[in-house]
C-alpha cells in the first residue's frame, strides 16, 4: 500500500554538542514550567512553533528517548541517592510532546514510536495511516545524546542534539521526492536520517509530496 503526504511546513536544527538558540524564554514564559523541560521538550517546543503547528495530531519518536534524564537516574542509583521525582517524571518516552500539549492546550491524540534506526521511517508510516482521516499532522522526531563520557563509546556520528518536524496532510497527487536515494550530508543519528532527509531537500518552488510505502 501506498500513501502520499503532501509537506506542508518543515522545520531541524542540530549541533555537534548542544544547541544554543531554541528561544525557550520567549516560547515558555513561565519560569516554573521552562526548568522543568528536557532538552528534547525544548527542542520539540522550538520546532513545533517553527512549523506553525499549535492544535492536532502529532506522531513522535526517539530511538533513545530521554537519555539525559536516564543517566542522572543512574546515577543517583549508583551513587546510592535518592532520585529526583523530576527526572522519574521525564523520563518517559512521551515526554517531550506532552509538555508541548500541555503548552498549547492540546488534547489530541499524541503517538510515540522507538524503533532504532528505523524510527523516523516509521513516523513517516503510522503518519501516512493517519493522514487518511483528512486532517493535518505533526510528525517530530528528536535525539539528545550529550551526556557525560558519550563521547567513550560514540564514533558513529557528529551530531549529539537533532531534532526535525514535518507538518503534513494526505494528497493524491503524484511524489515530487525520492527520499531513498538522497542524504542529509551529515552524520547525524540514523533515527532521523528519513525525515532529516526530506526536510533538508524539499523544492522552493513546487509542492513537495513523498510516497511513503507501507
Amino acid at each position: 500500500m501506498k500513501i502520499n503526504l503532501e509537506i506542508i511546513e518543515s522545520a531541524y536544527v542540530y549541533a555537534p554538542n548542544e544547541i544554543e538558540e531554541l528561544n525557550t524564554k520567549e516560547l515558555v514564559p513561565k519560569m516554573i514550567t521552562r526548568r522543568r523541560l528536557t532538552r528534547a521538550a525544548k527542542m520539540a517546543i522550538y520546532l513545533a512553533d517553527k512549523v506553525s503547528f499549535v492544535n492536532g495530531r502529532i506522531v513522535y519518536g526517539s530511538s533513545f528517548g530521554e537519555l539525559g534524564v536516564t543517566a542522572n537516574i543512574l546515577h543517583s542509583i549508583q551513587a546510592q541517592e535518592s532520585i529526583s521525582p523530576t527526572h522519574f517524571q521525564n523520563s518517559v518516552y512521551n515526554t517531550a510532546v506532552s509538555y508541548l500539549s500541555m503548552l498549547n492546550d492540546n488534547n489530541n491524540e499524541i503517538m510515540t514510536i522507538s524503533s532504532g534506526d528505523n524510527t523516523s521511517l516509521n513516523i513517516l508510516k503510522s503518519g501516512a495511516i493517519k493522514s487518511l482521516d483528512g486532517d493535518t499532522l505533526l510528525l517530530l522526531a528528536t535525539e539528545t545524546l550529550n551526556i557525560d563520557k558519550i563521547e567513550d563509546i560514540n564514533s558513529c556520528i557528529d551530531v549529539l542534539e537533532c531534532g526535525v518536524a514535518l507538518k503534513v496532510r494526505f494528497t493524491e497527487e503524484e511524489a515530487t521526492i525520492d527520499y531513498e536515494d538522497i542524504s542529509n550530508g551529515v552524520k547525524t543519528p540514523k533515527s532521523l536520517d528519513h525525515m532529516l532527509n526530506i526536510a533538508k531537500n524539499l523544492h522552493m518552488d513546487k509542492s513537495n509530496i513523498i510516497e511513503v510505502i507501507l
